[in-house]
């Protein structure tokens, strides 16, 4: 199987974490990996994205433009991104941030979940991105939330290993939320 995601947001969200998430978490499932980030020259607010691939073969480009799945972690990027998404894939939208009213496109399934407030919930705003990590792994079926867990060892810095926990929640909290959206 092939997998590709976008992931857009703003610089603080933790985009990049994510896709450095996800692209380990691939690699421990024993697939192949492209990932490419991309970021405004501000550390925090400007545009963050990035696009992942992984594949049992080859991945090809990491450039997507018609990506299967989306995640948008911001209004800016909903509107910019959310018409991209190809007919018949997935646009996970940040409902805490992201008014989607006005989308139109019945070729997209859109799956809003409360990220913001969800990671709130759990103590700390900055989850974010573990709430939309695990919202894309129960959504896309792609990659096991454990196996997620497992990458944060590699993903974030071993001073922040205390952190893991907290982020599994984060995570967990995220995969269900998409399941009970999808269940909707």
């Amino acid at each position: 199987m092939r997998y590709d995601v976008f992931i857009a947001g703003y610089g603080g969200q933790g985009v990049l974490l994510a896709g450095n998430l996800i692209s380990y978490a691939a690699i421990l499932e024993g697939k192949n990996v492209s990932f490419f980030p991309a970021y405004g020259v501000e550390k925090r607010g400007g545009a963050a994205m990035c696009t992942i691939v992984f594949a049992d073969g080859d991945t090809g480009s990491p450039i997507v433009g018609n990506p299967s799945v989306a995640i948008c972690l911001n209004q800016l990027s909903f509107d910019k991104y959310s018409s991209k998404v190809k007919a018949g894939g997935v646009c996970i939208v940040n409902l805490s941030l992201v008014n989607t009213d006005g989308f139109s496109d019945s070729d997209v399934f859109l799956i809003p979940i409360p990220m913001n407030q969800i990671a709130q919930d759990l103590g700390d705003i900055r989850m974010v991105n573990m709430v939309a990590c695990g919202a894309y792994a129960s959504i896309s079926g792609s990659l096991g939330i454990d196996t997620l867990g497992e990458a944060l060892k590699k993903a974030i810095p071993e001073k922040n290993h205390a952190l893991i926990p907290a982020n599994i929640r984060a995570l967990e909290a995220g995969a269900e939320a998409a399941n009970a959206r999808r269940k909707a």
